[in-house]
């Protein structure tokens, strides 16, 4: 039974938030309609009680606001109630003449405010009318006209603010944009209000006179028309003169006291009940001092001793809250003040030399990413970075260093840049609040977004609100949170760039790990045979094609081997690659251990190898750039089945042509995988999906 009712309660709840502008229209006409249409008592009761509700959520609501732009539909609603309350004076009116009977609500407000005793309600009706025209509804007049002329005076230099920040280059243009869009709100808010207030007086002198229309009118039907009595008849239709005047001016005071409220609102970071209390409490003294004036009056004598004395140690009480509060808030500010100076001395003092040292990897984050970095407001970079750092060290073998996090103020909002030793090695831009959507390749329905590149590897991808997440999942789209993205594009940087993170310092601190478990082939091959720097460059050969050196023993042990043969790195790394075929064939093998690839044509094969040369400074190919682009083409061509089917590129040569041929081609497919015959463990079983001609 519960799901057809929440099924029926959602049909509705999306039915009204789609028409929203139905209701409105409809609302607007029913209004018109108690003009001219006579409407019954009960109807009329409702329809009064719903005004006075009305204005008194419009004035709770203005209590809470922070700034008064943010009701910017205060002026249209302030008419629309205006015609609500004078449609209503209408139809009671109607009723007051026609059937001598106000309802319910108007009798109550009657006869409960008037005590029984017309004078006083004549006086108390009179002393509403005074309140709402004379006090009320002209200050809120004066104002509103003030503070529109002094918005519509400030708005060109405010303008003129916002495009001098924009050519310091302080703002973006969409933040330009922006300021000035609020600067044009503002203006247009308070030139509705100047108009919107002089509704509110008229209301106020209609009210008066509808008032007197219903006693003069009253007393003529009631005596000519009803034969009743002119005491009689004066008594009744002033009674309910009175009520309806009460029912339709205490909603106007209301509105009218919303509208003062609204316009005398400065812009502030709290509501207006929470500034009230700090402000007024942030003397004590003045407190203290009228707590004594208080008990001052009620000791004389002929004054009451019972209210000030109650008034008096009130504020006493508050005198003593204010005061503790401010001394607490001394001794805070005194002991941040001594942790701040304790800090500055213990601080050494900022070297020259310190400015000299270089950062191996940053993050600079615009001022809207900051909160990722921060765990006490829920972001999770910092963590992610941490597994980024472990998962390296488990998958590549090298230790990530430390990655520091800054923010940039002159990059824009939602942007940060990754940076490689001061060098800005990546940029992309974020949308905080939305999540990436990308689709792998099985989403039959496109999804409404914000279209975008996947930073780490070129999709195409979605920015979708973060309450269309469920719906993207249920399409079938892998989303991806903000911080995710970093992440995913910081690990692909890491490993495309893991060739220039690995220093001579980090090659030692990984041959000492290793001399502690296995010193024989530490001590045999450094110095004896290569230096640190030497084995460096054949590590980094490594790394600059994403080969795993986790197995250090296994290389080092490579290079004791053939290291008395010759002193290339090149040729020695090539060495290292044939006994690391084990580790290399996994990486790109499938789940049945079968490797598919793409193979040279001999031609292909002879022709590189004839125009390899060689000089003082190593091995070279002197390849015409149109010729190494036609190769390239060639290559890309043949690799797109393995691309379109998921699998890795991998292209297969003979060994002294691999890292020849991959040199032509990296330009052109930076993540190509170039193996040899000799890489190729013999548990792996090859499958070529086609050839690279000549």
């Amino acid at each position: 039974m519960a799901a057809p009712v929440n099924s029926i309660q959602n049909r509705a709840s999306d039915f009204l938030g789609k028409n929203q502008d139905l209701a409105l229209s409809a609302a607007v006409i029913a209004v018109l309609l108690i003009l001219f249409v006579p409407i019954p008592t009960a109807l009329v009761d409702i329809l009064l009680t719903v005004n006075i509700s009305i204005s008194v959520v419009v004035l709770l609501s203005t209590i809470y606001l922070q700034r008064p732009t943010e009701f910017s539909v205060f002026p249209a609603l302030l008419l629309m109630l205006t015609f609500f309350r004078l449609s209503l004076n209408v139809a009671t009116t109607r009723l007051i003449l026609s059937q001598a009977d106000g309802g319910n609500v108007i009798d109550a407000f009657g006869g409960f405010v008037t005590a029984g005793s017309l004078p006083v309600g004549i006086v108390i009706f009179a002393i509403l009318v005074i309140i709402q025209f004379v006090v009320i509804t002209k200050g809120a007049t004066r104002i509103s006209e003030v503070a529109a002329r002094f918005t519509l005076d400030a708005m060109p230099g405010k303008q003129m603010g916002v495009d001098s920040d924009l050519n310091a280059g302080l703002l973006t243009e969409q933040e330009a944009r922006e300021r000035r869009r609020a600067i044009e709100k503002e203006a247009d808010f308070y030139g509705a209000m100047d108009g919107a207030t002089k509704f509110v007086r008229g209301d106020a002198i209609a009210g008066l006179i509808i008032t007197i229309i219903n006693i003069v009118v009253g007393l003529v039907v009631g005596v000519w028309m009803l034969d009743l009595g002119f005491s009689e008849a004066l008594q009744l239709y002033t009674r309910l003169t009175i009520g309806d005047g009460l029912v339709s001016q205490v909603p106007s005071l209301i509105i009218s006291l919303s509208a003062g409220l609204v316009v005398t609102r400065t812009v502030s970071d709290d509501n207006l009940g929470k500034d009230l209390s700090g402000q007024l409490t942030q003397q004590p003294r003045a407190l203290g001092a009228t707590a004594a004036v208080m008990v001052v009056f009620g000791i004389m004598p002929g004054m009451p001793t019972l209210p000030f004395f109650a008034v008096g140690l009130f504020l006493a009480g508050l005198t003593y809250v204010a005061s503790q509060m401010k001394v607490k808030e001394a001794a805070m500010n005194l002991e941040a003040s001594y942790e701040a100076a304790e800090a500055a001395e213990e601080k050494p003092a900022e070297r020259t030399e310190d400015l000299l040292t270089v950062d191996p990897l940053k993050i600079e984050l615009g001022y809207g990413l900051i909160t990722m970095a921060d765990p006490g407001q829920g972001g999770d970079l910092l963590t992610r970075i941490q597994v980024i750092r472990q998962q390296t060290a488990t998958k590549m073998g090298f230790i990530v260093p430390v990655v520091r996090i800054v923010d940039n103020m002159r990059l824009r909002p939602n942007e940060y840049q990754v940076k490689l030793r001061e060098s800005v090695i990546a940029s992309y831009e974020l949308m905080p609040d939305h999540f990436l959507a990308m689709n792998p390749g099985l989403v039959e329905e496109e999804i409404e977004g914000y279209p975008t590149q996947e930073p780490a590897f070129g999709l195409q991808a979605v920015w979708v609100p973060a309450r269309d997440r469920d719906k993207a999942e249920r399409l079938g789209y892998t989303i991806v949170e903000p911080s995710a993205v970093v992440a995913t594009h910081l690990t692909e940087l890491i490993m495309g760039h893991a060739e220039e993170l690995l220093t001579r310092e980090d090659v030692q601190v990984l041959v000492n790990h290793l001399k502690e478990v296995s010193p024989t082939v530490v001590e045999e091959l450094i110095p004896k045979l290569l230096t640190a720097g030497e084995v460096q460059k054949v590590l980094h050969n490594l790394l600059r094609e994403r080969v795993s050196i986790r197995n250090l023993e296994t290389v080092l042990e490579t290079l004791c081997d053939y290291a008395p043969r010759t002193k290339d790195a090149e040729v020695l790394t090539e060495y290292v690659r044939h006994a690391l075929a084990r580790e290399i064939c996994s990486a790109y093998g499938d789940e049945d251990a079968v490797l598919h690839v793409v193979t040279l044509a001999p031609e292909l094969e002879e022709e590189v190898l004839n125009a390899v040369n060689t000089s003082q400074t190593g091995d070279y190919i002197p390849v015409p750039p149109e010729k190494a682009d036609a190769i390239s083409e060639r290559c890309a061509e043949a690799l797109k089945p393995l691309v379109v089917s998921g699998q890795d590129p991998v292209v297969l040569t003979s060994a002294p042509v691999r890292r020849y041929f991959r040199r032509i081609v990296e330009r052109r497919i930076p993540k190509v995988v170039v193996l040899s015959y000799n890489e190729i463990d013999p548990a792996i079983t090859l499958e070529s999906v086609g050839q690279v001609s000549a």
